[in-house]
């Protein structure tokens, strides 16, 4: 029996994702891991073709893991050092802190109607990107030097036919790190082929549940039943394809969302995906800045037991754990978002963060595709749910995403977005601790943006 416990304060707040344990056969982590294989890189082996001594060989592998390795320190260094430098525009730029991932929604369509996702309260249009956007918004990144993408928001990538075409581009450009996030209901045997040829190198898989009941509850199919056999086969045909074919990428995690229904599922989850991914993941799903009337009577009672004994207002934000544990916060963190990444809108619109589902705050576009109308995909979902057509009758719930900021509609570079004025006065915001001045932060639920207190 393999030991599932977690630490009790995980088990009550998890910041982040927290890793059950890793694949047995795998004694690395993620980092260890890609730069370990480098040499299967395909970023590498593609500069590679241009080098011919043994030596030149050698210094070239040892920049790209030089590389990997300084990207990943970043990703949290970045964020604390301008701040602390005071640096939020072209400044940042000056000083090296380019964009270390961008995440480009390749797909916007999902074939899933997952009861806690964004889709099914915010309309998300069902589209994917155009090839000739995809390759502008690589060839940006390429050209400042952007180590990671990640070609998927709120859609199931594997919907774009075109994605492996798109993750051999981004790979021959240069770029160090390519990943996805996906459901795995389209991952056949011939896409998984597709998928390792092309060079992807980190896939993560979402699944929620330890059960075939639980699954089937938290991830419904929206146009055709979506059975837990039929992907669970997916996930280990695909783990055994990529030892067939001696492949060390893509590296794999498969990851789910601590609820009500999965959190005593923690240990058969782990048993079912230990053999067939390299890192098994659960992350906390939990609420906060919601309305008091959402808890039980019983919740309601500790929340406001909570609020007197560390004299925090009644309307304080609140964090509910799948034990019911309750948490307040009445401070705020600056989130590091803003210095880590950008996200494009599968029509060219610029969101600063994954947490803004609607891109409700642009701060930029890179193609005057979204200046039109842009609203009437959002406008065509609506209409379908109210008709009720297949594909939209489990999301009644479903409005138009609020507007929090219209900046000048004027095409710009990836770069002119990352050092521009409305990516700069977020940053100001966060770093001077006035986020809440920024309307789509006031409430937003990235947890690590928040201070948790539950004495």
């Amino acid at each position: 029996m393999i030991d599932m416990k977690i630490a009790k304060k995980d088990q009550e707040i998890l910041i982040g994702s927290s890793y059950l344990m890793r694949n047995n056969k795998v004694l690395l982590d993620r980092t260890s891991y890609m730069i370990e294989n480098m040499d299967q890189n395909r970023a590498y082996v593609s500069d590679l073709k241009n080098n011919y001594s043994q030596s030149a060989n050698k210094e070239l592998l040892d920049k790209h893991k030089y590389k990997y390795k300084e990207y990943r320190r970043l990703w949290s260094e970045q964020p604390k050092e301008c701040i602390t430098k005071g640096l939020y525009g072209q400044d940042m730029f000056d000083q090296g802190y380019i964009p270390l991932c961008i995440d480009v929604e390749t797909a916007a369509i999902c074939d899933l109607a997952c009861p806690f996702c964004y889709r099914e309260f915010l309309a998300t249009p069902d589209k994917i990107i155009s090839r000739d956007l995809f390759y502008k918004i690589v060839d940006q990144a390429a050209d400042i030097g952007v180590p990671s993408m990640k070609l998927n928001w709120r859609g199931e990538p594997l919907m774009n036919s075109k994605l492996p075409e798109m993750i051999d581009y981004a790979k021959s450009k240069g770029i160090l790190e390519v990943i996805i996030n996906t459901n795995a209901t389209h991952l056949s045997e011939k896409m998984g082929r597709k998928l390792i040829d092309a060079g992807l190198d980190f896939m993560i898989y979402s699944f929620d549940g330890g059960t075939k009941e639980t699954y089937e509850k938290m991830r419904p199919g929206r146009f055709i039943k979506n059975t837990f056999e039929d992907v669970y086969s997916n996930i280990v045909k695909f783990s055994e394809l990529r030892e067939q074919m001696g492949a060390k990428f893509p590296y794999t995690k498969i990851q789910m969302i601590l609820t009500e229904e999965s959190y005593n599922e923690q240990e058969q989850f782990f048993n079912l995906f230990n053999e067939y991914v390299d890192e098994v993941t659960v992350t906390q799903y939990s609420e906060r800045g919601g309305n008091i009337q959402d808890l039980s009577k019983q919740e309601q009672i500790r929340y406001k037991e909570l609020c007197d004994s560390l004299g925090f207002p009644e309307d304080s934000p609140y964090m509910r754990d799948a034990n019911g544990n309750i948490s307040i916060s009445d401070s705020r963190s600056p989130c590091e978002q803003p210095y880590q990444r950008i996200l494009f809108t599968y029509d060219g619109r610029a969101a600063m963060c994954c947490f803004d589902w609607g891109a409700m705050h642009p701060i930029g576009y890179v193609s005057p595709k979204c200046f039109h109308d842009e609203d009437a995909d959002k406008r065509l979902i609506l209409a379908r749910v109210e008709k009720k057509q297949k594909g939209f009758t489990l999301m009644p719930n479903v409005v138009m995403p609020p507007k929090f900021n219209q900046p000048e509609k004027v095409v710009q570079t990836l770069k002119e977005i990352w050092t521009g004025s409305e990516m700069e006065r977020v940053r100001r915001a966060h770093g001077n601790d006035k986020l809440e001045s920024i309307n789509i932060c006031k409430k937003c639920s990235f947890k690590d943006t928040y201070n948790w207190q539950d004495k």
